[in-house]
């Protein structure tokens, strides 16, 4: 069986800091409100169903973590992977995290993963504007890692042959990565663990072995931007063009690409020479996030069946590459909806991605599996 992990954001609550920075009753919602569509058949604003969610719901709620859990498991997905922020002792958007342990009627899997950037103002993680640094020592590596062992610990915490998985965002940005792992394994071994199974997101700098920084595995992160291939224009004709001049407004202050290009310049990647799991998108579009900042990222084009047979394409393969304990895929993501990255339902597109995921696993099935192939190979999905 291959099993789905899906990204989850827990910025969908106030905080303090966010009140300080942002306004008060700052969350995620107070900018995907706000989005309108740039240029011809622009899909913003991205809005909730008001179901099973409420809406523009708040995970100070625990029962929005139960109904969502069980609303991805009924479509196929495996587990959650909530984002984890640490920032040299002091935890933010934990709330979600705390509320699931001390709750039983959330029966998912899960696992971290430390999003280990400085939070600027532009939302790029770069050094520019910085809101909350990002800063690294041996000493609180130490402190790190121990106050995960208690979640580590829960039963329901994602274990690869008995090691907790921790996933991290950056590694390239700690400053002595080999340090770090060595601190983490001794301190989760001392907890009685066999080890630590670390993965490392790959997809900002050049690809390396994960073993050059002590990681067990690789993780790609979708999309997958040095994979994008040509910026295009949206011209007075409605038509997709790559020539600037011929730009109408909202192509030339946005950066848009085409969805198809992307996913098969993804799928066009070479076999890396060590583990690395795959990744797959449903859609990207940050201008929600970065509508004030000059523009977003917008991969345009993209459908519940073009995404259906990316996934079924990233599952053939984890299926035929790996054993059964190491086909993972990794979906970003459940509830990225200021960056149009999202699987949870919305008044558009309603449950067609979900339905959609859940179509993808089942032609995997035995008696369907064989078809699968012919029709992949068929759409030049698989070469």
């Amino acid at each position: 069986m291959t099993k789905l992990w899906s990204f989850y954001l827990p910025q969908f609550h106030p905080i303090p800091e966010n009140d300080a920075w942002w306004g008060k009753g700052f969350t995620e919602w107070s900018h995907v409100k706000t989005a309108q569509p740039q240029f011809f058949n622009h899909y913003q604003p991205q809005r909730p169903i008001s179901d099973d969610y409420k809406g523009y719901y708040d995970l100070r709620d625990p029962e929005v973590l139960v109904r969502q859990a069980r609303l991805a498991r009924r479509y196929g997905i495996y587990g959650f992977v909530f984002y984890h922020y640490w920032f040299s002792g002091k935890r933010l958007l934990e709330t979600p995290v705390n509320l699931l342990l001390a709750n039983r009627r959330f029966t998912m899997p899960f696992c971290l993963c430390w999003a280990n950037e400085s939070w600027s103002r532009r939302w790029d993680g770069l050094d520019s504007d910085v809101l909350q640094p990002q800063s690294y020592s041996f000493a609180d590596d130490k402190q790190h890692i121990r106050s995960l062992l208690p979640v580590f610990k829960d039963s329901r915490y994602f274990k690869h042959q008995g090691r907790p998985v921790f996933i991290v965002y950056r590694s390239e940005e700690l400053p002595d990565p080999e340090r770090t792992v060595q601190i983490w394994r001794q301190e989760v071994k001392k907890a009685g663990f066999v080890d630590l199974y670390l993965i490392r997101v790959e997809g900002f700098q050049g690809d390396f072995a994960p073993a050059e920084h002590g990681f067990d595995a690789a993780l790609e992160f979708a999309p997958d931007w040095r994979c994008l291939q040509r910026r295009v224009y949206l011209d007075g004709d409605n038509c997709w063009s790559e020539r600037p001049e011929e730009g109408v407004s909202g192509t030339i202050e946005n950066r848009v690409f085409l969805y198809d290009d992307l996913v098969k310049a993804m799928l066009a990647k070479e076999k890396a020479p060590y583990i690395r799991y795959r990744g797959v998108f449903p859609g990207w579009d940050n201008y929600a996030r970065r509508q004030k900042l000059g523009g977003g990222t917008i991969i345009h084009g993209g459908d519940p069946d073009q995404y259906q047979h990316f996934l079924e394409a990233v599952i053939a393969g984890t299926r035929a590459e790996f054993q059964e304990e190491d086909r993972l895929v990794f979906i970003n993501a459940w509830n990225e909806w200021g960056e149009g990255c999202h699987l949870e339902p919305d008044e558009k597109y309603g449950y067609q991605y979900l339905c959609a995921t859940r179509r993808a696993l089942r032609k995997f099935s035995k008696p369907r599996f064989m078809a699968t192939l012919q029709s992949l190979f068929s759409r030049g999905y698989l070469k």
